[in-house]
């Protein structure tokens, strides 16, 4: 009877040794990715139709929502003028991370994944499955969000109408209906707006690459024109002091205001449908952040110029200030500018969501349905479709703006894991320094100096949020730099094909350094979903995802080309 029990004993020791041994084996298992100038217009892939001032309008689109009539004004309540400098410090942050996407898009130029497939590339397949769920959440929310307020700004511009002015009821655009104590809150017309974008998607990305060009140039001629006719308004007397609360708050707006340029990760998820994706993907990049900078800009020169920056308003200070001068048509502009804006960011959100689902389907990590392509529209139908209900389901049934605190997560999270992935996949034999006779390898000594750059950028964040002494900061700042200084000097770096980051891996390092930074600036909550996300994402993992991922090692990159009339 004892000898039964030890050798049952025995039995379970060994199936869970097995279990975990094989989790540790798919969990660290890495995905390698062959160039091919293959051609392959097989029923099966995506098309390439987006030339390089689709990416750049792709880019815009996404970044460039009501926010630009929003944001500006709101920063500029505690920067004064200074807002301007917070949007070219925020930009100029931006530029680091886009260079780093920029070297990755051109590295890999022909399969969708994004932030996802460098980390499965550069790293393992449980890394790449935490940033895909990190990413996945901040899309839902925030497309849920975008939706709520394209709802809200479709039914002002209904009002217009005499005989619906005050008539239209909360639960159909306004807001919504809320029920159980604001648990529910019922939004029609949300659900309606993200059905009719999700049939668009549906159809094809060539028609929706044009909707988004037409709204997207709608949108950027609304605000080239405010810019021009505020600029006959502007007082330079309001533009002093210009740092009327010192150089703090410049800063701090400059966290804030970051968020205003999330988007341009949208270009490097179109890589498969792009028609010179290693030449026009980079350019695609750095081209639509630059816009936005410029008008971002523009704006805020205008605005400070227009109104004193303690009278603006909270909740459309663009609009009151033109109405204040008298430019009241102006204010209805700012509406029409705002509902494109909306529109075209939803329309990208929804399409990088369903391109990231299919990359999951293709690799296993997600049901096979995921993965299927319509053969005659060419777009991941199944994964545009289920993007589309979460949303719906979200926008319609949830005040999903009470969320926004947990948002940006995935954003940094993906932006900093992109940059660790430029310095990893720049180390000479990279595969090989996983593994050497030393105490720790070369590769696992570089990523600890990575992982430390991270610690100190969230300590830096901790310290300059809750107000400590200066000197503990610089301390962590220090120690950032002599961890880059040992990836510096400790590690060797080829030339990527392609575009090139420049300065790798000090850019890279201090966008992983910053962007943390920046995620110990988030509320609370925001760190908690993190830590419950990623313990959720193991889970699923551990029990759907090491069984079923094919994440075809030494897969092939094949070109799926566009018609030969649609390269040119």
């Amino acid at each position: 009877m004892a000898s039964t029990m030890d050798d049952s004993r025995h039995k379970d020791a060994t199936s869970s040794s097995t279990c975990f041994s094989h989790f540790c084996s798919s969990a660290l298992r890495a995905k390698t990715l062959k160039s091919s100038s293959s051609t392959n217009n097989s029923s099966d892939g995506l098309i390439r139709r987006l030339g390089v001032f689709d990416l750049i309008l792709l880019g815009v689109g996404a970044s460039i929502g009501a926010g630009i009539f929003v944001v500006t004004g709101t920063v500029a309540r505690d920067a004064g003028p200074g807002v301007t400098i917070s949007f070219i410090l925020a930009g100029a942050s931006c530029v680091l991370n886009a260079l780093c996407y920029a070297e990755l898009a051109s590295r890999f130029p022909a399969v969708v994944g994004g932030a996802y497939l460098y980390a499965y590339t550069a790293f393992n397949e449980i890394t790449a499955f935490l940033v895909f769920m990190q990413l996945m959440l901040d899309y839902h929310i925030g497309a849920a969000s975008i939706a709520r307020s394209l709802a809200s700004y479709v039914a002002t511009i209904f009002e217009l109408i005499p005989a619906l002015k005050g008539n239209i009821p909360p639960w159909v655009g306004h807001g919504g209906q809320e029920f159980f104590g604001g648990t529910l809150s019922i939004n029609i017309l949300a659900p309606i707006l993200l059905a009719v974008l999700t049939v668009i998607l549906c159809l094809g990305v060539g028609e929706s690459s044009a909707v988004n060009s037409f709204m997207t140039a709608a949108k950027v001629v609304i605000v080239i024109f405010v810019i021009i006719v505020g600029s006959f308004k502007v007082d330079v007397d309001n533009w002093s002091p210009f740092a009327p609360n010192g150089v703090k708050h410049i800063f701090t707006g400059a966290t804030v205001v970051f968020f205003a340029y999330v988007g341009f990760d949208a270009v490097a998820n179109s890589a498969e449908e792009s028609k010179r994706p290693q030449r026009d993907l980079p350019i695609g990049i750095l081209g639509s952040l630059l816009v936005c900078v410029i008008l971002y800009v523009g704006v805020c020169l205008v605005l400070t110029g227009m109104v004193p920056y303690n009278l603006l308003g909270e909740d459309a200070p663009l609009s009151e200030a033109f109405t204040s001068k008298g430019l009241k048509y102006v204010s209805i502009l700012i509406s029409i500018g705002a509902v494109a804006g909306l529109t075209t960011t939803l329309l990208v959100g929804l399409y990088v969501q369903s391109r990231l689902y299919l990359g999951l389907g293709r690799d296993g990590l997600l049901p096979s349905i995921f993965a299927k392509v319509h053969p005659i529209r060419h777009t991941p139908i199944h994964s545009q479709i289920w993007v589309g209900i979460i949303a719906a389901v979200l926008g319609g049934l949830f005040n999903v703006h009470i969320l926004s605190h947990i948002l940006s997560v995935g954003s940094l999270t993906g932006y900093s894991v992109v940059a660790a992935c430029v310095v990893t996949l720049r180390w000479k034999n990279n595969t090989g320094n996983r593994v050497s006779s030393k105490c720790i390898s070369t590769w696992c000594e570089g990523v600890l100096c990575i992982f430390l750059v991270a610690c100190c950028g969230f300590a830096a964040g901790v310290l300059y949020r809750f107000g400590t002494h200066f000197i503990f900061m610089i301390v962590a700042v220090v120690i950032a730099i002599m961890a880059c200084a040992a990836l510096c000097f400790r590690q060797a770096y080829s030339d990527p094909p392609g575009f090139s980051c420049p300065w790798v891996p000090i850019v890279p390092t201090v966008c992983i350094f910053f962007n943390i930074f920046l995620f110990a600036q988030l509320h609370y909550e925001a760190w908690i979903r993190f830590i419950i996300l990623s313990i959720v994402s193991v889970g699923i993992y551990a029990f759907y995802g090491q069984y079923h991922a094919n994440p075809r090692l030494d897969e092939t990159i094949i070109y799926h080309m566009a018609p030969e009339e649609d390269r040119h």
